[in-house]
């Protein structure tokens, strides 16, 4: 495993076999009836890096910065999705099929509010959203970020490292519980966009990130960590490659109520074991696959602008008369716009998010004795992406060699 800069090359590597398994269920479900848990994969990955990188900020500082962490989430996401909104709204005007509604889809989309729609609706999706009817997985991620950050902060200022990944867990169980609760044969739209019924797959990648951190690096439960999760990727790969083969997520079937109510969270924790392996095991096999240069620029650069733009591209390439060539059609179009999207608008932005002043750090006070705190050389093998200066990190140093702790006694 390869670390380019401040990203594990693996995890970028991931993203893209994620994001294309989305776009081919788009196309052909009938192909990959399950490729939609791209989007599962997404959430995981989500929950991983973005508490990874909180965590690191307390290490650093003493605190995290929820002004900072949303002005970065909103440069990241919002601009290039306000991009697609506009167009689509544009087309509103235009004499294609399936646009009729594209003001009401754009505002839906950038007041990621599609999910909520979606999620009210017991019948067929309306055609209100159709064209940005994808961005209903942004509308679940956007509101987990709205929730979790406050929330984490709360647990780290309050509670010892343990209690912060005992109460993650708990949470994580909370919507498997919730989904059995409203389950019924009329309750799929709204378990699969809610963003309460989806908060255990982000969740998930949380508390792994959790768990890393507060390992030490000579930990034996990291040993058994990365023993466990370089024997069980090869077996999680082959379970989600059956899903996606042969369990129809979106459709009526026999496996409609076990994925709606335990299977969202068993493809969270397959994807886990992935992200174990990948931070674990940088000799293992499954990183020198998802590290090769070309998965690894995609993923990193491409597969958020290939995921926006490619819904409305199929929707208005369909409705301007392509047949046999939509896909190749649609896949060539979708590239050279994440391109330019990138370098035009992402890029440009990324810079942005960089152009602020660096908090001083925060000189924390040692932790009480017998603490339950991270350990320094464990919060900086766990949090890959975001470097915890060695300063930060000794000035931390408790008696069980501890990095992340509440700047303060514990009770």
């Amino acid at each position: 495993m390869r670390k380019s800069g401040k990203r594990v090359d693996g995890i970028d590597g991931l993203r893209t076999f994620a994001v294309m398994l989305v776009i081919i269920y788009h196309f052909r479900p009938d192909l990959l009836p399950g490729g939609s848990i791209g989007v599962d994969i997404f959430y995981t990955i989500s929950g991983f890096v973005i508490t990874r990188l909180l965590i690191a900020e307390y290490a650093r500082t003493g605190g995290i910065s929820l002004r900072q962490f949303y002005r970065r989430r909103w440069l990241r996401l919002v601009p290039a999705l306000l991009v697609v909104c506009a167009l689509t709204a544009g087309l509103t005007f235009a004499p294609v099929p399936g646009f009729r509604h594209g003001w009401s889809a754009a505002l839906l989309a950038a007041g990621s509010l599609v999910n909520i729609v979606r999620a009210a609706q017991s019948g067929a999706y309306s055609a209100v959203t159709a064209p940005l009817g994808h961005t209903w997985s942004l509308g679940v991620e956007e509101q987990f970020y709205l929730l979790w950050p406050p929330v984490l902060v709360a647990l780290l200022h309050r509670f010892s490292s343990r209690t912060v990944l005992l109460s993650a867990g708990a949470l994580a169980a909370i919507p498997v519980f919730w989904r059995f609760h409203l389950w019924s044969d009329t309750a799929a739209h709204r378990i699969y966009n809610g963003p309460d019924t989806r908060a255990d797959q982000l969740l998930a990648g949380a508390v792994l990130a959790i768990l890393l951190a507060r390992l030490h690096t000579a930990s034996p439960w990291r040993d058994r960590l990365r023993t466990w999760s370089t024997r069980l990727w090869a077996p999680a790969v082959v379970l989600l490659g059956l899903i996606v083969w042969q369990v129809p997520i979106t459709g009526r079937s026999a496996w409609e109520e076990p994925v709606y109510t335990i299977g969202f969270l068993v493809i969270a924790l397959l994807t886990v074991v992935l992200l174990a392996c990948v931070e674990l095991r940088p000799d293992a096999a499954l990183n020198r696959l998802l590290s090769l240069t070309p998965l690894v620029w995609v993923g990193r650069n491409l597969s958020y602008g290939l995921y926006l733009w490619h819904y409305p591209l199929m929707h208005l390439l369909s409705g301007l008369g392509v047949g046999r060539m939509l896909f190749p059609s649609t896949m060539l179009a979708t590239f050279i716009l994440a391109t330019a999207s990138y370098y035009l608008v992402e890029e440009p932005c990324r810079r942005l998010k960089s152009r602020r002043r660096a908090p001083r750090p925060a000189a924390l006070p040692e932790p009480a004795a017998g603490a339950g705190a991270l350990p320094a050389a464990g919060l900086a093998a766990g949090t890959t992406a975001a470097a915890v200066p060695a300063q930060a990190l000794a000035s931390q140093d408790g008696p069980a060699g501890s990095a992340w702790e509440k700047p303060r006694e514990l009770p």
